[in-house]
């Protein structure tokens, strides 16, 4: 029997977006295993700490159900996205692409990883045409100026990124 297919889906998910888990959920269905990769240091300012990110996206995944088609995990990493998948065995890096301006800095990323490890495949997963747009700094900022982020979160997201956006104003 061959070896189960491993993919990884890395991100900063802060927060995991409707758009995040569509990806997630069509990803399941090109993998045997798919592993949702937080990235701990990003180089960016986090609106939410690294623990705080894996439970919820852990959270959401626990409400996939029967739109997950294999085996979801969640873990962070804090090295080279390449010496993580080497680490979990991954033979498959899963991006989603938003608009054309994405595949440029996808393309070149693709391209250094594959440099590190030719072995491990990147494959790209359009973002359905509702989810195109959504992008985490945008629902952040809507939601830091009191706009209505329903249509691109989940209403538990919501709610984490409406609370934390007021304990920062007090």
């Amino acid at each position: 029997m061959p070896s189960p297919r491993i993919g990884i889906y890395p991100g900063t998910f802060d927060p995991v977006t409707n758009g995040h888990m569509d990806i997630i959920a069509r990803a399941t269905k090109v993998v045997d295993k798919l592993i949702v990769g937080v990235a701990e240091h990003t180089g960016k300012d986090t609106l939410f700490s690294l623990d705080e990110r894996l439970t919820t996206v852990r959270d959401e995944i626990s409400h996939l159900g029967a739109a997950a088609k294999s085996e979801v995990e969640v873990c962070s990493f804090n090295s080279l996205l390449m010496t993580f998948a080497e680490r979990v065995e991954a033979s498959v890096i899963i991006r989603g692409l938003r608009a054309v301006s994405d595949f440029e800095y996808e393309f070149q990323m693709a391209g250094m990883n594959s440099r590190l490890n030719s072995e491990i495949e990147t494959v790209f997963l359009m973002a359905s045409d509702k989810h195109q747009f959504i992008a985490s700094r945008f629902v952040k900022e809507i939601a830091r100026l009191g706009g209505d982020i329903s249509h691109f979160v989940a209403p538990r997201v919501k709610e984490k990124v409406i609370l934390r956006f007021e304990e920062l104003k007090s």
